[in-house]
């Protein structure tokens, strides 16, 4: 996982309520065994509308995308969020997320901010012209207008997006630990990773 310290840029200002995972990605695009390519279906039911906000070119290259409140509702797709961060979007704002949304974006290093509708419809006017900032250092949201938004984050959530530590990587850092603890067991045989070669 790459390490994300702050997600800046121009964010897409979205602002609806209940968008579920079937919108983010349909089911018909997740029988693929690759990741890449699933951004050209993220959100395409909403993209079919004439003139939307997703596709307007004022948007283009958006690393975040700002919406309403139950964001990824909806089936426990992964796909949702490996969409989304094919299109480019590495951080989504909303009043609420649905848990399972919140935990895949998090393993796989999207960050969830969780503002209330206030600072949302701020940071939707603030879109429509200017850069947002999401700082994991300082947990806020800010704009160039001086709006400061704090927000919360599970801190082991936050250390392991802020190292880019991924659960792999956690597992592997006890490698030696674990070792010790598989040569006791009676029955169990382990070669450590660094004797796999």
């Amino acid at each position: 996982m790459i390490p994300v310290e702050r997600v800046e840029g121009r964010a897409i200002p979205l602002g609806l309520a209940n968008i579920d995972t079937d919108v983010i990605i349909a089911a018909e695009h997740l029988k693929t065994v690759t990741r890449a390519g699933l951004g050209d279906h993220a959100l395409a039911s909403l993209r079919r509308v004439p003139g939307n906000v997703i596709d307007d070119p004022a948007y283009a290259g958006a690393t975040i995308l700002i919406a309403g409140a139950n964001f990824g509702c909806g089936s426990s797709r992964e796909h949702a969020v490996w969409a989304l961060m094919d299109r480019g979007i590495t951080a989504v704002i909303a009043a609420s997320f649905s848990d399972i949304f919140s935990g895949n974006a998090f393993k796989n290093g999207m960050v969830t901010a969780v503002l209330p509708q206030d600072a949302i419809d701020r940071l939707m006017a603030v879109a429509a012209t200017d850069p947002i900032t999401i700082d994991l250092t300082t947990m806020t949201v800010t704009t160039p207008f001086q709006d400061r938004f704090t927000f919360e984050l599970d801190a082991f959530r936050r250390d392991c997006l802020l190292h880019g530590t991924d659960e792999i990587a956690l597992t592997l850092a006890s490698d030696a630990a674990i070792a010790a603890y598989e040569a006791t067991a009676p029955g169990l045989v382990f070669t450590p990773r660094a004797a796999r070669g």
